[in-house]
């Protein structure tokens, strides 16, 4: 089996020796040719066992069409053998598509499904590649069909791919052990055999200051929340309040619902105290990081809502002195100052090129339509790309990045639906409107950036809040994951006698 229209490039091969050798989890840039290492591993293996076959995971759908696509230009193979599965074709038609094709690409529930029902037999298949492979985590279908495959198959090799697969040691040991991974390639920036391939990025830091008319509604719904802490110290909630999270209070939470299951009767005021305290979490994140429009609309979701907590919480005289000056800046035209800043950033760009296409990331739906508001009453061509929850179909979403990616909108609004999952060709410019304290989104937001030619990437953060946390906090993540995975790479992970015993738990 061979290769065609592309040449290897030189840490492709250097990689593709050790996955020839062992299974590999394979950590590189976006936009670096992850892809073009499973094809050439799959030639290999198709060429060591002609009578095999080949499984290629991916999250997606528009990424398993993508993918499907790719292995069709770049390898010596019929179209007819190269299959694109997922669940909206039916069981009945999959099980015929599984025996007369040689590669089989699909989302993991897909093929996770399938082995339950007995379509397919993994005996003899002689690859599987994994796609997005940091979602392996717990029981997730990937974690499912690969401890199916290591069981089942009598020539077994797998193929992991990621640009971050998690920023400990223990998330990137529980994906080696999840998918019986027995070594680690990984390559950044500074490897030499990848520098030549590297697109310059600029870097850009903004810092914005946080107004003082929100750190006096931001210091009202402060008080509210230390005071709702103090109470749920009487619980068991040991750590200082300066340093309690959303993580810390989910998990308080889940420690509370299983208090009412042993009929401990005050938990359910613990459990009351904590719905208010994610409530109030929640609106001091959006004040310091979003905007007032977005703490006004979360307000009056608020009103709506029937549960105790949101009643309880819109009664305090605090909260209603907040949304009272809250709605005054905003009859007063008074927004963050964030959306100003994107604005004059975003004209600027457009009057230097305005060929340019630019892609805003911000978290929350609502901050997508203010901001798609805010440009497009400004005549600038922008558009918004959401998830299906929040409004958009798979046919609509890949309508709209068409539309993008042809140049008709120069700019994409969107939410972490455009930082993975589905296919954006490359943009000049990535802002950060908003930050995320994940090392994974922050790199996947960045690499839709200086895949082919130089780009920029701009962070807008907010000084003294919540936005700066999560900046940084991403950037060291990112920094000690590499570090891990070349410790890694260079010792050699577990023996796979070790992994296989470890997948036994499952």
């Amino acid at each position: 089996m061979q290769i065609k229209n592309f040449t290897p490039r030189e840490y492709q091969k250097n990689i593709l020796n050790t996955c020839k050798e062992k299974n590999t989890l394979v950590c590189i840039p976006t936009g670096l040719g992850k892809t073009k290492i499973a094809i050439m591993l799959a030639a290999e293996r198709l060429s060591n066992y002609p009578q095999s076959k080949i499984i290629v995971m991916t999250p997606t759908r528009p990424l398993a069409n993508q993918i499907a696509n790719e292995f069709k230009d770049c390898l010596e193979i019929g179209n007819q053998d190269v299959v694109l599965l997922t669940g909206t074709i039916s069981p009945n038609k999959r099980t015929s598509h599984y025996e007369n094709s040689k590669i089989i690409v699909a989302t993991p529930q897909t093929i996770s499904e399938d082995i339950q029902n007995n379509r397919i037999s993994l005996e003899n298949i002689s690859l599987l590649v994994i796609d997005e492979s940091h979602r392996s985590r717990q029981r997730f279908a990937n974690t499912i069909v690969s401890k199916n495959y290591l069981e089942k198959s009598v020539n077994p090799k797998i193929l992991a791919l990621t640009a971050s697969p998690g920023s400990t040691k223990a998330k990137i040991d529980e994906i080696c052990t999840n998918l019986g991974i027995e070594a680690v390639e990984i390559r950044s920036e500074e490897d030499e055999d990848l520098k030549e391939h590297v697109q310059k990025k600029e870097i850009q830091y903004v810092e914005i200051e946080f107004p003082e008319e929100f750190k006096k509604i931001h210091s009202l719904i402060k008080e509210v929340y230390k005071e709702r802490l103090e109470k749920l110290k009487g619980f068991g909630l040991s750590k200082p309040a300066s340093v309690i999270s959303k993580r810390d209070l989910i998990f308080f939470q889940q420690y509370m619902q299983n208090e009412i299951r042993k009929n401990n009767r005050a938990a359910f005021y613990g459990i009351s105290l904590v719905a208010q305290l994610l409530k109030l979490s929640y609106m001091l994140e959006t004040i310091e990081t979003q905007g007032l429009k977005s703490l006004n609309d979360f307000m009056k979701k608020l009103a709506s809502e029937t549960s105790k907590a949101a009643k309880t919480i819109l009664a305090e005289p605090n909260i209603i002195k907040a949304k009272e000056e809250t709605e005054k800046l905003l009859n007063n035209n008074i927004e963050h100052p964030k959306f100003n800043k994107l604005l004059d950033i975003i004209k600027k760009e457009l009057e230097e090129n305005n060929n340019l296409r630019i892609i805003i990331f911000a978290t929350y739906r609502n901050t997508v339509d203010n901001i798609f508001n805010l440009l497009n009453s400004n005549r600038i061509r922008a558009t918004r790309l959401v998830g299906q929850k929040e409004g958009l179909t798979q046919k609509e979403q890949i309508e709209t990045i068409e539309k993008f990616n042809d140049g008709i909108y120069s700019c994409l609004i969107t939410t972490s639906i455009g930082e993975e999952g589905l296919s954006i060709k490359e943009a000049d410019v990535a802002i950060f409107y908003d930050n995320t304290p994940s090392s994974i989104r922050k790199i996947q937001r960045a690499g839709r950036v200086g895949r082919i030619k130089s780009g920029k990437v701009i962070f807008l953060v907010t000084k003294g809040t919540m936005d700066a946390a999560y900046y940084w906090k991403s950037r060291k993540d990112e920094a000690r994951m590499k570090g891990i995975l070349y410790r890694m790479k260079e010792k050699g992970t577990a023996k796979k006698e070790t992994k296989q015993k470890e997948l036994n738990k499952f």
